[in-house]
């Protein structure tokens, strides 16, 4: 193995073969990977191990640049496996490329099947039995989708752990995908209402762009069809603690005059782009209900739950917002099945998307009683504003796991690990070791 030296860290590449299915060891296998990043100088010491699980699903884990963002606290202390979860970045990549080699819509929602939470927490066990020791335990870090993943390593691998520490990320134990989107709703809806505030000039300026949009759909830089619902969906921006900054400057430079009069400017739709394409992280959209599922909690599949729930929700209605003289509201992180037609990423993964949200033997993610019996030292992050991640359903989970400390705060939004420059990981860090 090479190790390359960046500013600040020297980083180490690590590859494994796993089964796709743990419970066939014997099956098909998978490479994954995970970079390994250390203090320049201390790559010999016998630092303990801390493993981050990157938020999502579908996203690969941090390409570190040097020695920033939350790795300024972290290499401190340990030793870090940055693990892209299967799927993402070098650990088997799944996207219309590949998954086209698996077979069929059918065949391939039965292999992504296989890349929840349950499979990369035993992902990581491998990894941890490979670079630790079989008998030696290490520390974990979750960030948003990461703290599922965490939650389900307490509860089927606890014997691996040392410590856990969650960041935006502890899930509803019993919440499915409706659950999920029936208290997210009106906390995008106070998102909107926080930015229309902030920039009450963006309301008409929205309003102006969805109702061209309705009429004109427009086509962006990609081949993609950016649509009133699909401009919506950069209320996404709105959960980052930039967002709503971002989300103005982006509406402000909506529009140009052409020959014909006013259009939309490309640099506009090059940017809308940026934010919307899933060519990146084709995961995220078709597993992304899929992270909810457990048959002790829905017999049934999750069925498009966010564009199912949405109904309940008419503040979210494009048509009756413009006729109505309101505001237009944006949606946050919801995935809705038209998606599959608007983004050329994600058309041929459409049929394959609708089988996973037809399929009702989910397996359980959480161990109730065996988190009730926690002995790991834990610790989250749990930030009130959260339009992520149900800040009440968080705190129902931790009262749930024994000995789980929770830090609430609405100093950062749910990206407060990264942009903290490790201010976030040092309270944890501490919180979990009992100094705070």
């Amino acid at each position: 193995m090479s190790a390359d030296r960046l500013p600040g860290v020297v980083v180490t590449d690590h590859f494994l073969e796993v089964p796709l299915d743990h419970a066939a060891p014997d099956g098909e296998r998978l490479t994954v990977y995970g970079r390994e990043a250390v203090a320049p100088g201390r790559e010999h010491e016998a630092l303990p191990w801390l493993v981050y699980l990157q938020g999502g699903p579908g996203c690969a884990s941090p390409r570190p640049l040097g020695r920033d963002s939350w790795l300024v606290r972290a290499l401190d202390h340990y030793r870090v496996l940055l693990l892209d979860q299967r799927g993402t970045g070098r650990s088997a990549p799944a996207g219309r490329q590949t998954l086209a080699l698996r077979g069929g819509p059918r065949e391939q929602a039965a292999y992504l099947a296989h890349f929840r939470a349950d499979a990369i927490v035993r992902d990581a066990e491998s990894f941890r039995r490979e670079l630790a020791g079989p008998g030696e335990r290490w520390s974990v870090l979750g960030q948003s989708f990461g703290g599922f993943c965490a939650t389900t390593y307490l509860s089927y691998a606890p014997e691996g752990l040392r410590e856990v520490m969650i960041t935006g990320g502890l899930p509803g134990l019993r919440a499915g995908a409706e659950d999920v989107y029936r208290a997210a709703y009106p906390r995008v809806a106070r998102k909107n209402a926080a930015h229309y505030a902030r920039y009450p000039q963006d309301i008409e300026r929205v309003r102006r762009i969805a109702a061209h949009l309705r009429e004109h759909p427009a086509r962006l830089p990609g081949g993609g069809r950016l649509t009133a619902e699909a401009f919506q969906a950069l209320g996404r921006l709105l959960g980052t603690g930039t967002g709503s900054y971002v989300l103005h400057y982006l509406i402000e430079d909506a529009w140009v005059t052409g020959p014909a009069g006013p259009e939309l400017a490309e640099t506009f739709l090059q940017a809308v782009q940026s934010h919307l394409s899933h060519t990146a992280t084709p995961l995220y959209a078709v597993l992304h209900e899929a992270i909810y599922a457990q048959r002790s909690v829905a017999s049934k599949g999750t069925g498009w739950a966010a564009q199912h729930v949405r109904a309940e929700f008419p503040e979210f209605d494009v048509g009756t917002a413009l006729e109505g003289g309101r505001p237009v509201h944006f949606t946050g992180e919801m995935v809705y099945p038209w998606l599959f037609d608007t983004d050329p990423a994600l058309r041929p993964l459409k049929e394959t998307a609708q089988a996973l949200a037809e399929r009702a033997d989910w397996p359980d993610l959480y161990d109730a009683d065996r988190l009730a019996a926690n002995e790991v030292p834990a610790a989250a992050a749990v930030y009130a504003d959260d339009m992520y991640v149900d800040a009440a359903h968080s705190l129902e989970t931790a009262r749930e796991i024994r000995g789980l400390r929770t830090w609430v705060t609405n100093e950062w939004e749910h990206d407060g690990l990264r942009v903290s420059d490790g201010a976030v990981l040092d309270r944890l860090i501490r919180m979990v070791r009992g100094e705070v």
